[in-house]
């Protein structure tokens, strides 16, 4: 795309600087005139430069872990031994509590009637001559005899006696006795060891282990690139020449932006008036200076009315800039409260009509 840049001056007959040689020939009283010069031509070429170079970018992956959880032995399997203590049982037990000694009795010997038979004559036998036989045949009477052993019994004569029936004793008659009690604790069952089995303890610990170690990505960022519109010489230019241009424009023209409270931000309305007044002015004035300017009312800080004036005139320069404007052309200015069209200054109470009407912004032609 080309611009024509066209160098002007704007001049008015009552300016005493001017020198006559640089004023047109024959001019109209009252008139105003632009000074041009031929303008250079200039090609706006589109220039794409690298803005970051491509690199690499190494991310780690963080290793993976698991939580896990293990039941682990905090005590071995025992034994221990038990001791069972002896149990004890009570028993009565009788015994002698005193004794008295035996007492003697003699008994007498003791006698009974008795016999006893003696033998006087000893038991004898003798061959006698017995008695004829009656039956005997012979007249001899001793034929018929007959000798016999004949025995003879003892002779016995009984004599009275006295015999011992019993003889002399001593009785013992025991003593008497008193008998007394006594208890006594007695092991009714021994004591006695028992071996018992002690288990093992177990707990469950909690634990992290690896699942994937930390490993690393590569990614490669490419380059990024910006498009720069540079203007580019093709012509020069040099031949002045002059123009009537209307006086009005060298004058301060309002621009009736209405801007937000203490903001200097351009709303759709006010781009709109932009277009509509300025775009078209400096479309029939190439290279004509265009200056921007600004104001506020006294109310507030006049620092921060400085500054908000300033950004405002910036942000229309702004916008006529992204509108392809040459920045070069345009001068914003920002007044703040020391330009005020009336009385309204800090300490006089003026309405809110007469302080609305310091806060403006206009615009005007101005001399290169």
């Amino acid at each position: 795309m080309k611009k024509i840049l066209f160098l002007c001056a704007l001049v008015g007959f009552a300016f005493a600087n001017v020198q006559a040689q640089d004023l047109p020939t024959n001019p109209e009283p009252g008139k105003c005139y632009v000074r041009c010069t031929t303008p250079d031509i200039y090609e706006t070429q589109s220039v794409q430069i690298q803005k970051t170079p491509a690199y690499k970018v190494l991310k780690v992956v963080p290793a993976q872990y698991d939580t896990v959880t293990e039941r682990v032995m905090v005590k071995e399997a025992s034994k221990r031994l038990r001791v069972i203590p002896a149990t004890y049982k009570t028993e009565t037990v009788t015994y002698v509590k005193s004794t008295s000694g035996s007492s003697l009795r003699v008994v007498p010997a003791s006698f009974s009637n008795d016999t006893e038979t003696i033998e006087v004559k000893s038991a004898y036998a003798q061959w006698e001559l017995g008695a004829p036989a009656p039956d005997c045949a012979s007249s001899n009477p001793d034929d018929c005899r007959y000798w016999c052993y004949k025995g003879y019994p003892a002779e016995y004569t009984t004599v009275s006696k006295r015999v011992l029936a019993s003889d002399a004793t001593v009785q013992s008659t025991p003593g008497g006795s008193a008998n007394g009690t006594y208890t006594k604790r007695v092991v009714d069952q021994p004591a006695r060891v028992v071996e018992e089995e002690v288990p093992a303890e177990f707990a469950t610990i909690t634990k992290t282990v690896l699942v994937k170690d930390a490993t690393t990505t590569e990614e490669v960022v490419a380059a990024t690139f910006d498009t720069v519109s540079k203007e580019v010489l093709k012509q020069k230019g040099g031949l002045t020449t002059w123009r009537e241009v209307e006086c009005a424009l060298v004058e301060y023209q309002a621009l009736p932006i209405n801007w937000n409270t203490n903001s200097a931000t351009l709303t759709p309305a006010a781009k709109n008036i932009i277009d509509t007044r300025l775009m078209p002015l400096l479309a029939e004035n190439p290279g004509v200076k265009l200056e921007i300017a600004s104001h506020t009312d006294s109310r507030g800080a006049a620092s921060s009315n400085q500054d908000l004036s300033e950004r405002r005139a910036q942000s229309v320069a702004n916008y006529l800039i992204s509108k392809g404007v040459n920045n070069s052309l345009l001068v914003a200015n920002g007044f703040g409260e020391r330009k005020l069209k009336n009385r309204c200054a800090d300490g006089v109470s003026c309405t809110e009509r007469q302080h609305a009407a310091n806060r403006r912004t206009e615009f005007r032609l101005i001399n290169n």
